[in-house]
């Protein structure tokens, strides 16, 4: 989603970020990403080191609870979706993970302001955190909502497909997940997303809802990385990196 400023940015002090929505200010640790060192997962979550950084891969506002990449940017009608009922109930749910909670208001004022992909994004990024807690019925059902999120928004190029499949694999919608990697297989598919659909295919056959890598498809001696690691959208500077600058707020 393309963000703009709210209204007018008010002065910050040294080393305070201005909020967005509401203009109070608060102090946010900046972050850059290191490099992932390890492939990333089926479903693109970086490997590591990137992948144990994730509570620092959003920034959220104490007083109004605005979450974002940078909450000193929102979009337009960001803060009618913040002072909402759903988001207020959403920030407060203590029966979910508090890091996952913060993705999950992102991902609500994603939504709002019609960019679905995005929030589709930020909800399957939720289903990570509560992997990390285990907590596989939120991992599932927030795996759902981004699929979801995915099919409600402009058509799904073949690695987007990838992604919804490895997540209904992961969710145990096992028919459903056939069906679509099924119906992408036979679209014939540029060989490298083919070769990972012929493996989500197998895990699917095998009832095997577990995390899996790139690697796994694509293993040595393969030498053409998996599409996703070049691109991740059409956006321009794509490839898992220019995921991470675009994710925070440096593309």
């Amino acid at each position: 989603m393309a963000e703009t400023p709210s209204a007018s940015p008010r002065s910050a002090a040294a080393g305070q970020t201005a909020c967005g929505v509401c203009g109070r200010e608060s102090r946010q640790p900046p972050f850059r990403p290191p490099p992932p060192e390890q492939a990333p997962d089926l479903d693109l979550r970086p490997g590591e080191p990137v992948r144990s950084t994730m509570a620092r891969w959003l920034q959220q506002c104490p007083h109004c609870g605005y979450a974002a990449p940078s909450i000193a940017r929102a979009h337009p009608a960001a803060a009618a979706a913040v002072h909402a009922a759903p988001f207020r109930a959403l920030i407060q749910d203590a029966s979910h993970p508090p890091v996952a909670r913060r993705f999950l208001a992102w991902a609500h004022v994603l939504e709002e302001t019609g960019a679905l992909h995005a929030a589709a994004e930020a909800t399957l990024q939720a289903a990570w955190v509560a992997d990390d807690a285990g907590r596989p019925d939120l991992a599932s059902a927030w795996r759902q909502e981004a699929v979801a999120l995915w099919r409600s928004g402009p058509p799904l190029d073949a690695e987007q497909t990838v992604r919804v499949i490895d997540a209904l694999r992961r969710a145990e919608a096992w028919e459903d997940a056939e069906a679509t990697a099924a119906e992408l297989a036979g679209l014939h598919p540029p060989e490298a997303v083919a070769q990972v659909v012929a493996l989500e295919r197998r895990l699917i056959a095998a009832r095997d809802s577990g995390r899996h890598t790139v690697a796994s498809a694509l293993p040595p001696p393969a030498r053409r990385p998996h599409a996703t690691h070049q691109r991740r959208d059409h956006a321009p500077g794509g490839g898992l990196m220019g995921w991470l600058r675009r994710l925070f707020g440096r593309g």
